[in-house]
């Protein structure tokens, strides 16, 4: 019998680090601050602190259960060890939805960027990106990480650049005008969401990674904090250069803030900028769903030829081709924030699932290795995982009833679905 081709383990703290930076720091900030800003006015910062919350608390969790499962399969095999097989499969149908329609989604704005340079249809440059990044995977995750080093490096100078042009203009607006209340910083808040997403793909590379149970959690928490200061810092100085009025009307905000700032050659850095960030954004989003769809394979919950990995570029290329087919599906798909918002339902149903877990396995398995755990506990009750479940039912009710009802028939897709594989599950 011909031995099983294993994944290569190539990555180690800088790499994943940066890695989780580079998805975090991607398409969302570029695309969603000025849509967030039009709900939370000046105090868009402070929509971006309390999404904050979120990624902290339940990226305390997943550094404790990538610690006691480094596997692929990430937050299926977390869901299946606390909850049974059932839970399971319905999470991983939603995280593997929540990258490939993420991906899409920012691939059509890549091809927005594109299409002001070059005058290719969105459409046409949004399917080649896709195209181009699925054969990159397929080559190697060493190459593909560098390439996401390197795209990380360009659009982490580009917010530097944004702090940079807003230093001279900082306390030139009121930091706490909101112009529709609280309400609508909470609302901002459930949307800009969707610029933090991506610490929970770093936990998918655990399998690719040197001493997994070290340094997963390490470089997931490490990205999650780097993302929040510059977050932070990004959105004072986009407001305090042009007002909360004119960033809400923008289609290109940080683009039309340097061209405010510095004038037009500015204007075309931070284009080409946006279009490194909206590209390796991408990449991450394709690299986390084919790395799910390959653990869920791997442990027999999807099809096991989905498993199968390249002898001579040891990457899973039946799960990667699959991924980018559905991507090229979804491209189809419409408004940014639309879409952003369906893709935060589904992260946090998992985030809640995943908080959850962290808890239940403190009493199921108290035994088990924990290389990291999540600090403070009463007893065996860890209180952080809790504080992170309340926020993500919070952030839930911050979502339109649209995005809520699509999200729903999504879980119970994944429910029905799982009735399919029932001899898997």
């Amino acid at each position: 019998m011909t031995p099983k081709v294993q994944l290569k383990r190539e990555l180690g703290l800088l790499e994943i680090t940066l890695s989780g930076v580079g998805i975090i720091l991607g398409a969302g900030i570029y695309a969603l601050i000025g849509k967030a800003t039009g709900l939370a006015g000046n105090a868009v910062w402070l929509s971006f602190a309390l999404s904050a919350l979120v990624a902290v608390f339940t990226g305390l969790s997943y550094a404790e259960l990538s610690s006691m499962f480094p596997k692929a399969s990430a937050e299926h095999e977390y869901a299946r060890s606390a909850f049974g097989n059932r839970l399971a499969f319905i999470i991983g149908w939603l995280v593997i939805l929540s990258g490939i329609i993420g991906a899409s989604t920012v691939a059509l704005g890549f091809g927005g960027y594109f299409n002001s340079f070059f005058s290719i249809p969105p459409l046409v440059s949004g399917f080649v990106l896709i195209i181009a990044l699925s054969f990159l995977l397929f080559y190697g995750i060493r190459e593909s990480a560098w390439f996401a080093i390197v795209a990380t490096l360009v659009e982490t100078a580009g917010l530097i650049l944004v702090i940079y042009i807003g230093l001279p203009y900082l306390g030139k607006v009121n930091y706490f005008e909101m112009p529709n209340g609280l309400a609508g910083v909470f609302q901002a808040s459930a949307l800009v969401f969707f610029a933090y997403t991506g610490f929970e793909s770093i936990v998918k590379l655990s399998e690719e990674t040197k001493a997994p149970e070290k340094t997963i959690p390490r470089g997931l928490l490490l990205a999650i904090l780097i993302s929040i200061i510059l977050y932070v810092l990004v959105a004072v100085a986009a407001v305090s250069v042009t007002g909360w009025e004119k960033l809400a009307t923008s289609g290109a905000p940080f683009a039309d803030l340097a061209f405010i700032a510095l004038g037009s050659e500015a204007f075309t850095l931070l284009t080409v900028i946006a279009l490194f960030a909206t590209a390796n954004t991408v990449l991450l989003m394709l690299l986390g769903s084919s790395r799910i769809i390959y653990g869920m394979a791997d442990s027999s919950t999807l099809p096991v030829i989905l498993a199968q990995v390249h002898p001579a570029r040891r990457t899973p290329w039946v799960a990667i081709f699959i991924a980018m087919v559905l991507s090229m599906l979804f491209i189809f798909a419409g408004d940014i924030a639309f879409v952003a918002n369906i893709a935060n339902f589904t992260l946090f149903v998992t985030f809640f699932v995943i908080n959850a877990a962290v808890i239940l396995l403190r009493y199921k398995k108290p035994q088990m290795k924990r290389p990291f755990r999540v600090p403070i506990s009463i007893g065996k009750f860890t209180v952080l995982p809790f504080f992170g479940i309340l926020f993500c039912i919070f952030m839930l009710f911050q979502l339109e009833w649209m995005v809520l009802l699509i999200g729903a028939a999504l879980v119970i897709m994944g429910w029905l679905l799982s009735y399919v594989n029932i001899k898997k599950v």
